[in-house]
């Protein structure tokens, strides 16, 4: 995928990405726990990378192939995946 984030931001209720491709992206923080309990300082410490988002203090990384994808963050829903 040649598409990377350049910008994040956050309201209340949704994590914003702005691609290198022109587009935004938009996706429920409800989908990310890590972030939705975190505080605006906290998420403010995103690092960009070639193929998304990580967020070291908060151990959260979200790729823009899962953000296109619609994928949500499972890890802290109780999903448990087939072995």
């Amino acid at each position: 995928m040649n598409t990377s984030p350049k910008a994040v931001r956050f309201d209340d209720d949704t994590l914003w990405v702005s691609l290198s491709d022109g587009r935004t992206i938009a996706a429920p923080l409800a989908w990310f726990p890590r972030l939705l309990e975190a505080a605006p300082e906290q998420r403010a410490q995103v690092e960009l990378s070639k193929n998304g988002l990580h967020w070291d203090a908060l151990d959260e990384d979200i790729s823009v192939a899962g953000l296109l994808a619609g994928q949500p963050d499972l890890s802290k829903r109780g999903v448990h995946l087939p072995a």
